[in-house]
């Protein structure tokens, strides 16, 4: 039958899809409940349309402040473990040393570890040093968590270097740093990039670490699992929403960016 044969045809296409669709479904539930005006403490249940909460997404007492607080500890998570990460990534593909293989195997430990040995492994850690949970606390841990993650991203990037690229420059004349700066950083960059936006989403949307590491700091995903509690307040919804709206634009305007400079190369 035709219609049998279209479907052998197209059979990864439609399972790609139905797949994208499964992983979307949530973020759309989210982004319909935003406009929900619930009867009672929870918005699970379809009640009426409305724009209030849009209007006043900070109405809700501590969020607008969790949320703040889990954007500075993801842009200082994120900026620390790329710049260590970036340079581990580096050493390891570039220099031969002792342990260097026992290094690389070390590296996947925390992706492969359960998060909560690793959040406990660090809760102990502290309290050893007799460090006051809080802010710091939550910082150092998303850095040690995010860390194999960068590693991973820009190592792959670097092993796919040609390194004749850095040879020629060196061949006319540029210095180390010149090198580095206008031909090695160029070309690493996406894995840097990469890196960076992974640890970014990490840290922002941990919540087991920075459980165990918090002390009375309130992120916004301790913020909401604490208010589904108590109810679930129809703000949440809608700080999920503009971030999940935010995150495709981003992907859409690099995707935009990609394909400008891939037709301007073929010019």
């Amino acid at each position: 039958m035709p219609v049998l044969r279209w479907i052998r045809r197209n059979l990864v296409v439609i399972a790609g899809l139905l797949t994208l669709a499964y992983m979307i479904l949530p973020n759309i539930v989210v982004m319909v409940f935003s406009f929900n005006k619930p009867k009672g403490r929870f918005n699970y249940s379809w009640q009426q349309f409305s724009k209030e909460a849009w209007k006043d997404p900070c109405g809700v007492a501590d969020l607008c402040g969790s949320l703040s607080l889990s954007l500075q500890i993801a842009f200082w998570a994120t900026l620390g473990a790329t710049a260590l990460g970036t340079m581990i990534a580096f050493a390891l593909v570039r220099y031969r040393f002792r342990a260097r293989g026992a290094i690389n195997s070390l590296i996947f430990l925390p992706m492969a570890m359960p998060e909560v040995v690793m959040a406990a492994s660090l809760l102990t850690l502290f309290l050893n040093m007799g460090a006051q949970l809080g802010f710091w606390t939550v910082l150092i841990a998303h850095i040690m968590f995010c860390l194999s993650f960068v590693v991973t991203a820009v190592k792959a990037r670097v092993m796919s270097m040609d390194p004749r690229l850095e040879e020629a420059a060196r061949d006319l004349y540029a210095g180390p740093v010149q090198t580095f700066v206008r031909v090695t950083l160029p070309i690493a960059a996406p894995g840097i990039a990469a890196g960076a936006l992974l640890a970014f989403a990490l840290s922002f949307d941990d919540f087991i670490i920075t459980n165990f590491n918090a002390g009375s700091t309130v992120t916004f995903p301790m913020f909401v699992w604490g208010s589904a509690q108590r109810g679930t307040p129809v703000q949440i919804n809608v700080i999920g929403t503009a971030m999940f709206v935010i995150a495709v634009l981003m992907v859409l305007v690099g995707q935009l960016i990609a394909s400008r400079r891939k037709s301007n190369a073929r010019n």
